[in-house]
């Protein structure tokens, strides 16, 4: 086989160092709002709420992702949590799209299964996905607190957030790095419901 371009494994290592710098940095920034939020979850899931997640593209992913990871399991043995991925309901989705607005998709959603106690996971690279922020005012009208996930400062879902919802606003302007940061606090996020509700297993 003939070995790899010298020039193409330079551009990969960039991505690895260019990752790794960012998430180091960012620690400092985001580990306390990502504690926060973490706790929110888990007083709502042990409260018998539960969380809803929402997101377009690599976001609608990250959303079905986490939605995975609490109705089936993280990395240690636990019950079942209650966790719903808005984007995956491809009736839904397009129905709404169809009679409403594609701006509606997820709000609409959120209005007839969300309940108060409950929260909502609004993911948007950018904060400026207008599905999303339909999702986040709904949110806000029957009760539902939300954890915002985004990057490149927040845009317009930064001045939207209450003082009880938490802001998680990985600080980089770069889409994949963001999104790469995105599934690193998923993953402190489970580790803080399992920690918080069942105790440490390591």
């Amino acid at each position: 086989m003939q070995p790899a371009d010298a020039r193409l494994v330079q551009r990969v290592t960039a991505h690895f160092a260019d990752s790794a710098k960012l998430k180091t940095e960012a620690a400092s920034v985001l580990g306390e709002p990502i504690a926060r939020a973490g706790l929110a979850l888990a007083q709502a899931l042990k409260a018998g709420g539960k969380a809803l997640a929402c997101g377009n593209g690599g976001s609608a992913a990250d959303a079905q992702h986490f939605a995975a990871e609490l109705v089936n399991r993280f990395e240690a043995e636990r019950p079942p949590l209650a966790a719903v991925a808005l984007t995956t309901d491809s009736s839904n989705l397009t129905s709404i799209a169809n009679d409403y607005a594609w701006e509606q998709v997820f709000a609409k959603q959120l209005r007839a299964l969300g309940r108060r106690g409950d929260v909502l996971l609004a993911i948007s690279t950018s904060g400026n996905s207008a599905n999303v922020i339909e999702a986040l005012r709904a949110a806000h009208e029957i009760g539902v607190r939300v954890i915002a996930l985004t990057g490149k400062g927040g845009g317009k879902m930064a001045p939207l957030l209450a003082r009880e919802d938490v802001h998680i606003c990985v600080p980089h302007q770069n889409t994949a790095r963001i999104q790469e940061v995105h599934l690193l606090v998923l993953h402190c996020l489970c580790d803080a419901i399992d920690y918080e509700l069942f105790g440490s297993k390591r």
